[in-house]
């Protein structure tokens, strides 16, 4: 046989070794998603911050992961309750709700297989107003054109405690717009609206979009409402945003929020959780430059605080050898 002959074979067989492995490989491979929210929101780089890290060894454990762009905190447990999603960042206090089936779920009852992965950034409830609105309190929204965030939303769920807790309904503003987050900056700059209410961690994308592209200014949201609201619910805290944070906002401004979280399903293999967690906390400090609102977190922090639903054995696992969890 000719040596140019013996050559080709030889080749021949190493590529179909090659295709032979990659197959295998890509057939091993297993893939999650991680649902978060609006793109100019902080959960959507957050989520993308996480799927970075974890897709860096992606050759040693054989998950990839991506992040989806969704409607928000309710929408993210409805979907990993159906299986459409391995994971989701939820405000604690929509975490709450789902693991004992109160208020937005409080039909269909509570969701039994949360679990929970760990919390992240305190998220103020920021309301953001025109300059010219005439709207420097939150009472001052009453017969105002507001934006109370789209259905399935943190902020929406938010919004409608806050509003009932106030004694009023939707018909009490001239509109109650249900815009995603990517829209409600344009919608104020535009004046289809005199405000809008965003749950969010800060400093965020669609806040400087509002205040740069337009004169606006952020609300105080502070009063009977909210000191009852964040008595009577551990998944509340007062906040502060920073003064100087944003243009046409000078001086601190109270309000209160909640905390973004992550879930899972007990379904998702405990392997797969691990894996996920040890991604984050392993490579931590990387972890905390990928965004600001992720600067000043800890370990302890994450771990212990805004986490309702038991947490899930892949995580338990990664905290128990660190010795996080007793």
């Amino acid at each position: 046989m000719k040596p140019n002959r013996i050559l080709g074979f030889g080749i021949a067989a190493a590529m179909l070794g090659a295709l032979s492995a990659g197959a295998a490989m890509a057939q091993d491979q297993r893939f999650v998603s991680v649902g978060t929210g609006g793109v100019t929101g902080v959960y959507y780089p957050v989520g993308g911050a996480i799927c970075r890290l974890m897709n860096q060894t992606r050759r040693e454990h054989g998950i990839r992961c991506s992040v989806e762009s969704t409607g928000g905190s309710v929408f993210n447990v409805n979907a990993i309750k159906g299986g459409d999603l391995e994971f989701g960042v939820v405000q604690s206090d929509v975490q709450y709700n789902a693991a004992n089936g109160e208020a937005n779920f409080a039909e269909d009852g509570a969701h039994e297989n949360l679990r929970s992965v760990f919390s992240l950034h305190p998220e103020p409830l920021t309301v953001v107003a025109r300059a010219d609105s005439g709207i420097s309190e939150f009472d001052d929204l009453k017969g105002k054109r507001v934006n109370i965030g789209n259905p399935g939303s943190g902020q929406r769920a938010l919004m409608d405690l806050l509003i009932a807790e106030k004694g009023w309904t939707n018909s009490d503003f001239a509109l109650a717009a249900e815009l995603a987050p990517a829209e409600q900056s344009s919608a104020l700059c535009d004046n289809n609206i005199d405000a809008f209410a965003y749950t969010v961690g800060h400093p965020a994308g669609a806040i400087e979009e509002a205040t740069t592209t337009c004169d606006s200014i952020i609300v105080p949201v502070e009063g009977e409402a909210v000191d009852a609201l964040v008595e009577n619910n551990p998944y509340y805290f007062k906040a502060v945003i920073p003064g100087g944070m944003y243009r046409g906002t000078d001086e601190d401004v109270n309000t209160f929020g909640v905390g973004a979280t992550v879930v899972t399903s007990a379904d998702v293999p405990e392997d797969v959780v691990y894996t996920f967690v040890s991604s984050v906390f392993d490579n931590f400090e990387d972890f905390k430059g990928l965004h600001p609102a992720l600067a000043n977190l800890t370990p302890e922090q994450m771990v212990s605080q805004g986490n309702s639903a038991p947490v899930h054995p892949g995580a338990e696992k990664y905290y128990q050898e660190k010795g996080w969890l007793n």
